[in-house]
């Protein structure tokens, strides 16, 4: 059973392999070890290997211009110190401290309360009997004056006590409420340990102020300057926060570089060894954790997108050049942030054009495409930036702007755009991310994010035509390029075929109507129209839009010579796609417009002529192949509809859609449409959008009397021949 099961699982294997090219294998391998050597390269011991205590036998120099980490953190743990005294000598540092307030307070009321049991009891009615018995027994001078030392450590002097107890207790509660609310006013004011005698007289002052007697406002100032305290406390928040401001306001100590850290015959000490940490020449024992931590993370990365690409875009992974496309973006872009990560500035990473991913996919290969990749290479990018969440957000936001920015794009000047609003974005969410994680670094540089996004479309900009080139690839850019009427290829055709330009300006009018409707890419199916009869430019007459006010030449030779030199026009147009060397997308095109239809016209000529019945249907078929994609099945269907509807004496808008739907069941009866990937439901939509267009095309216009001249018609001159302003 173990050696059937192992054969099992063998099979599989091989017919994997069998199945995936081993030249895309390699290009995998070839970029999942370069993206390892990217991100594993700092986990990899590099430098020199130094001891406390030992003699250096080399001047050792920094190469680099980094942070001396140890001067920095003595200067920033300076900085804290000196903003933590600063804040303590600093009033505006201190609050009120209830807690204080709250224990004065209860001071007051116990030491009133113990006042009042020196006061002998009135003489009470018979209903207050009960309520007197209750009250605590009566206390002496002397008890009172005991327990104020003990328990509250007051003094006051016996005959200002014996003034107090000598008062009727309700006497006694008005020179208690107005006591403690003299006491607590005073406490609700700021008082420092330095301001507490200003405090105390302020205190003494007010109670000079209040209806109190002499004897009694002279016991209430012995109170008040005894239970009076500091009631301030350091803001510990805003001292903290003033810390912090101190700290980042510390300007980093910089090694530069060609520096010389440690002298030949010096001693190596812990400074020395600090230094060379800082600027990467000190050699350490490999992070055996890190190197799997990282080397997992690229392979789940690597597994993701191979899964989504033959899940969702199997013509990517089956096309050698589409993957080393994606891999070499994604690589390029990883490999310019570990660049910038080894810079001495922290923000640097943020200069990274990481927007270049989502821009040069969308536009070379597709849209979703762009956004996997993108998100991706977010990752791996944090994971450099040593896996710095701000950086990966930063560049996954970025990506997928420059994805949504540049799905349709109508010229270069478009890419410029794109690039203004990823770096908007950028800079707002440099802002954000500041705000959120309290870094005012990302607050105060935000404008790197600006800069990284127009970069992007700098760097996309240029090295666009080359990518197209190096990789056969031809992007929505190149395709408006080629739509340009002076291509040298469309300006020949206009000035040596008139009537064809004319006719593939109308069919890609006709084309790009229908492949958007049907979801195809409409730019593609226009420029494909404006280049499917450019074979024509090899014998112009031949072709009857092009015979105006001329003899038609094919009265005068054979049917089967006829539909030679009509049916060349396919191979005539691939030899000048070539010499102009159009891209592979447009050639389609040429030689997919007719399929493998039948020329009728010259057939049933040949076939009127022939006696015998021996007229070979094939000889007047074209070459083929058929239409293979939605874009070209629909410039093929356009190509039919212009030049029958043009043949219409007295087109109304039934005949002319009688005609266009006859027109696409005759190509799909006769299976020209069967590798094109049209539904029933398409052709409905197809045949839909060449009557809105056509309809268009031949819409009526006004007789005028001849008299009239154009320019009355327009309005632009009067009767009296003057222009009318307008």
């Amino acid at each position: 059973m173990k050696r059937k099961s192992k054969g099992r699982l063998g099979q599989v294997w091989l017919q994997a392999l069998h199945e995936t090219a081993v030249s895309r294998w390699v290009l995998g391998g070839l970029i999942l070890a370069a993206m390892l050597a990217i991100l594993l390269v700092d986990a990899v011991p590099a430098g020199v290997q130094f001891e406390v205590g030992e003699v250096a036998k080399q001047d050792i120099v920094a190469p680099i211009t980094a942070i001396n980490s140890s001067a920095t953190e003595q200067r920033r743990e300076e900085a804290a110190r000196q903003a933590l005294l600063a804040a303590s000598e600093d009033p505006e540092y201190y609050a009120i401290n209830p807690a204080a307030v709250m224990r004065v307070e209860e001071n007051v009321t116990g030491v009133l309360n113990l006042l009042r049991q020196g006061i002998a009891p009135e003489e009470q009615g018979e209903g207050l009997e009960q309520e007197e018995a209750q009250r605590p027994e009566q206390l002496s001078i002397s008890e009172i004056d005991r327990r104020l030392i003990r328990d509250w450590q007051i003094e006051i002097p016996q005959r200002n006590l014996e003034a107090v107890i000598s008062l009727s207790l309700a006497q006694f509660d008005q020179f208690a409420q107005i006591t403690a609310d003299l006491v607590l006013a005073a406490m609700e004011q700021r008082i420092s340990q330095d301001g507490l005698r200003d405090a105390r007289d302020a205190f003494e002052e007010s109670v000079r102020r209040s209806d109190l007697r002499d004897d009694l406002q002279q016991t209430a100032v012995l109170l008040g300057r005894q239970l009076i305290q500091p009631n301030l406390v350091l803001n510990t928040e805003k001292v903290n926060e003033a810390r912090d401001r101190a700290v980042q306001a510390v300007e980093p100590v910089q090694i530069m570089q060609g520096e010389i850290i440690i002298r030949k015959g010096d001693v190596v000490r812990p400074e020395h060894i600090s230094l060379m940490r800082d600027v990467g020449l000190l050699r350490a024992g490999r992070d055996y954790g890190a190197l799997a931590g990282r080397t997992l993370l690229v392979l789940a990365m690597v597994v993701l997108m191979g899964v989504y690409l033959h899940q969702n875009h199997r013509q990517v992974l089956d096309n050698l050049a589409l993957l080393g496309l994606v891999g070499s973006v994604v690589v390029t872009v990883l490999l310019l942030g570990r660049l910038f990560s080894l810079l001495s500035w922290p923000q640097a990473v943020y200069l990274n054009p990481s927007a270049l991913v989502g821009l040069l996919l969308t536009l070379l290969i597709e849209a979703k495409v762009g956004s996997m990749a993108a998100v991706i290479t977010a990752v791996l990018l944090g994971a450099i930036s040593g896996f710095s969440w701000p950086v990966g957000v930063f560049a996954l936001v970025g990506g997928l702007t420059a994805v949504l920015s540049v799905s349709k794009v109508s010229q270069r000047g478009d890419l410029m755009r794109a690039g203004f609003i990823v770096g908007g974005v950028g800079f707002l969410l440099m802002l954000v991310l500041g705000l959120a994680a309290k870094d005012f670094n990302l607050i105060i540089h935000s404008y790197l994010g600006l800069i990284s996004g127009v970069l992007a479309s700098i760097v996309a900009i240029g090295v666009l035509p080359y990518l197209e080139s190096a990789f056969k690839i031809t992007s929505a850019i190149r395709l408006l390029e080629l739509s340009n009427p002076n291509h040298p290829l469309l300006r020949r055709l206009m000035l040596e075929a008139p009537g064809t330009y004319h006719h593939s300006i109308l069919v890609g009018n006709l084309a790009e109507a229908a492949a958007e409707a049907v979801g195809a890419d409409g730019l593609l199916a226009r420029v494909g129209a404006f280049y499917h009869d450019i074979g024509k430019l090899k014998r112009p007459y031949f072709f009857v839009e092009n015979q105006v006010g001329k003899d038609n030449p094919h009265d005068k030779i054979a049917p089967s010579l006829s539909t030679l030199i009509v049916t060349s026009h396919v191979k005539d147009g691939l030899e000048l796609a070539g010499e102009y060397k159009l891209p592979e997308v447009v050639t389609q095109f040429i030689a997919q417009h007719h399929g493998t239809d039948l020329v009728r016209f010259f057939y049933h000529r040949a076939t009127e002529a022939s006696d015998d019945n021996s007229v070979d249907e094939k000889d007047f078929r074209y070459p083929g192949p058929k239409p293979q994609g939605k874009e070209v099945a629909i410039v093929s269907l356009a190509d039919a509809v212009e030049a029958a509807v043009r043949s219409l004496s007295k087109p109304t808008p039934g005949k002319i859609e009688g005609l266009v739907r006859k027109i696409i069941k005759d190509r799909l009866n006769s299976g020209e449409l069967d590798e094109s990937d049209l539904t029933f439901h398409d052709m409905d939509k197809i045949a839909n959008a060449f009557v809105k267009v056509i309809m268009g095309m031949f819409h009526t216009r006004v007789e005028y009397p001849e008299k009239i001249t154009k320019e009355e018609i327009e309005g632009k001159k009067g009767k009296n021949g003057n222009p009318v302003q307008q």
